[in-house]
């Protein structure tokens, strides 16, 4: 594993897995990038972007519905229900048509409506997927089963070089802060 493979943001690692089923650029991708906020420091690769969208999108039928966001999460190791699912497209749903369609995920990934707090929130409830249940921090093995769930293998050794070079205390796990970092 390369220094620059350690360093890119689980989005870029989820996109270079799914390079295969990447899609041709559209006159809506094109006007999402151009839309797309640069001020943001925390702003997204729309490219990178376009790899998850339609990796959720199951059908490829350029709209998330609640169940494919389900099936997501629930692949990722993570819970929401069906309810939550369909709120987070209903919240999203600025066309009306019930579901997600890309700019309505671009809007939703960069947090344009909400608050520093609530991508806090986000970043919180993201960080607690990679914790083992009862830790308050990432450890190398917590981070190697995190990655296993989404396809990827890595040893624990890879892990532990991956945490380094977000680690400031030097103490060889990740706290919320030094996750906060690492996601920027």
């Amino acid at each position: 594993m390369t220094l620059a493979n350690i360093k890119k943001s689980p989005l870029a690692r989820l996109r270079s897995k799914l390079s295969s089923r990447k899609s041709e650029s559209s006159a809506e991708e094109e006007e999402a990038r151009s839309s797309t906020s640069s001020n943001r420091s925390s702003s997204l690769n729309v490219d990178e972007l376009r790899t998850v969208f339609d990796y959720i999108d199951a059908n490829s039928d350029g709209k998330i519905s609640g169940t494919e966001l389900q099936n997501c999460v629930s692949l990722l190791g993570g819970a929401l229900s069906s309810r939550e699912a369909e709120e987070v497209v209903k919240i999203s749903d600025v066309d009306g048509d019930g579901l997600m369609d890309f700019k309505e995920f671009l809007k939703l990934m960069e947090g344009e409506d909400g608050s520093d707090e609530d991508r806090r929130k986000e970043l919180r409830e993201a960080f607690r997927m990679y914790v083992t249940e009862g830790e308050e921090f990432i450890t190398a093995a917590s981070l190697r089963r995190t990655l296993s769930r989404l396809g990827e293998s890595c040893t624990v050794d890879a892990c532990k070089v991956m945490i380094r070079g977000f680690d400031q205390n030097g103490d060889g796990v990740l706290s919320f802060d030094e996750f906060l970092l690492m996601m920027r």
